[in-house]
């Protein structure tokens, strides 16, 4: 069995623990957060939705997970 380490992150303005090695797809699903509703800011980037899968998330990473709201 392999270990995995937890890694700290920063999520909108919050720490929180994450495990490490995982992309930024993977991580959504961790945080409970439907991808097609929001749009991702990785150290002050914004990354395209095609990108999520190949896109790991390093110790230390700050995310700014933004989710769209409709209305009229």
């Amino acid at each position: 069995m392999v270990e995995t380490k937890d890694i700290q992150i920063v999520v909108n303005g919050q720490v929180r623990s994450a495990p490490e090695g995982r992309t930024l797809a993977q991580l959504l699903v961790i945080l409970g957060v439907d991808p097609e509703l929001v749009a991702v800011e990785l150290n002050r980037a914004i990354v395209r939705k095609p990108d999520w899968e190949r896109t790991v998330v390093d110790p230390g990473a700050m995310l700014e997970i933004v989710q769209f709201v409709g209305g009229g």
